[in-house]
């Protein structure tokens, strides 16, 4: 089976006629029929009845041009991208855990390089998703952490997904919570603090198990309990009941605002904030900047 044969049943299937789709493909009508005959023996299907009023799609035909259409969008995009060189632009995404700090360093790498000639792209998702984005090349980087609980689960996913963990950083870890919170101005918080108010935590989808959680402390029998999907609702609920999450401790006042802040957490656990890549894929001048962006993030989070 070739993509010529994917085509011409496709374009088959949107004229309705051989005729019309012979005309369209510069080709003739035996010729066109000949083509389709051997595709459909080949596969041991009938795709299309024909009649006198022209042609109709079988229900394996129709299965089967659904995912002609698909591979032949997707050989679109790889003609475009790497055969079409004067519309191509260098591409460059990261796939990121929900962390304000490595949105920074991307917004700091997109200005150190310009956006004319870059096409940028950055995922703040599941931590399962950042993981399949790198093992997919969708993303040169992703950005999460290790602690002692996750680390040996992790990393033999890596391992499975042919990625590489280099960490970048260590943290102590912090409740992130409202101003107004009636803990906030506290210089750390006990986790037996914490039991009267909802705690956050982002939801992982079908792969939510204990490590994937982008909260330390996972298994912890919290009394309440909120999950959400984006960092902006987790905002959002801080204010509105007063919740809270545990983070790195890193905050990006320029994107967040000024109006949470992050207390130390009594607990003697760590993150080690990293980032994965494809397992001997060099990186572009685009991720190495990235990278360093990251480093400077954690850097200034020692020093304050």
């Amino acid at each position: 089976m070739t993509l010529q044969q994917m085509r011409y049943a496709v374009t088959v299937a949107d004229c309705g006629s051989m005729n019309e789709a012979a005309h369209r493909l510069y080709i003739t009508q035996p010729s066109l029929s000949s083509t389709i005959r051997e595709l459909e023996k080949e596969l041991g299907l009938t795709l299309f009845l024909r009649s006198n009023r022209g042609i109709s799609i079988t229900q394996d035909g129709e299965e089967f041009l659904g995912y002609a259409r698909q591979i032949i969008a997707q050989y679109g995009i790889l003609e475009e991208r790497f055969i079409d060189r004067t519309t191509r632009k260098t591409r460059f995404s990261v796939s990121t855990q929900h962390y304000s700090f490595a949105v920074k360093a991307f917004i700091q790498t997109a200005d150190e390089f310009g956006l004319e000639n870059y096409e940028f792209a950055i995922h703040e998702t599941k931590t399962h998703t950042v993981m399949n984005h790198v093992r997919n090349m969708k993303s040169e980087l992703g950005v999460l952490y290790l602690n002692d609980f996750n680390r040996e689960a992790l990393t033999k996913i890596f391992h499975e997904y042919g990625l590489e963990f280099h960490p970048l950083f260590d943290c102590n870890i912090s409740v992130y919570l409202a101003r107004k919170h009636p803990l906030a101005s506290k210089a750390s918080i006990s986790i037996e603090e914490l039991q009267p108010w909802p705690c956050l935590s982002f939801e992982q989808g079908d792969y939510n198990a204990f490590y994937f959680a982008e909260e330390v402390l996972s298994t912890y029998d919290y009394k309440k309990i909120i999950k959400a999907d984006d960092r902006a609702t987790l905002l959002n609920l801080m204010v509105g009941l007063n919740a809270f999450t545990l983070c790195s401790g890193i905050i990006t006042e320029d994107l967040n605002g000024s109006d949470y802040v992050a207390v130390p957490l009594e607990s003697n656990d760590v993150m080690t904030i990293g980032y994965i890549k494809k397992a001997r894929v060099e990186l572009t001048k685009l991720g190495r900047s990235y990278i360093e962006n990251l480093k400077r993030a954690g850097a200034s989070a020692h020093q304050t």
